[in-house]
């Protein structure tokens, strides 16, 4: 069980650590989701999540959109170093899960080939 949890390293827990990528982000949308994205120096990638009260009013639907992108995060972080932001797009508290999934495979496919760009 206990590899199924993302590791505390693999967070975003301090707000210089949101800021920096806020600053200069490379960013990918759907109506799902919005993705920021930011190379790091560091040898692991880490993931951010900001869903406002103001885009999803429930606190069901936050919980749920964060254990889903946590989960989508953690198949998928050994692919490129870099800090993500995970943001609430428009029609997200509609969503299925399967739907949320795919969108954030997206957003990640797509991230890592722009960071690799930079």
């Amino acid at each position: 069980m206990s590899q199924a949890c993302l590791p505390k390293h693999a967070k975003l827990l301090k707000a210089i650590d949101y800021k920096q990528v806020f600053d200069e982000p490379v960013r990918s949308s759907d109506r799902y989701f919005t993705v920021l994205a930011r190379p790091n120096n560091l040898s692991h990638a880490r993931l951010g999540l900001a869903f406002t009260k103001k885009r999803v009013k429930l606190a069901v639907a936050r919980n749920r959109l964060k254990r889903i992108s946590r989960e989508s995060f953690r198949l998928t972080r050994e692919k490129y170093h870099a800090d993500y932001i995970v943001l609430a797009g428009s029609q997200c508290a509609k969503a299925s899960n399967q739907q949320l999934f795919d969108s954030l495979q997206q957003h990640w496919q797509r991230l890592i080939k722009q960071c690799i760009k930079l």
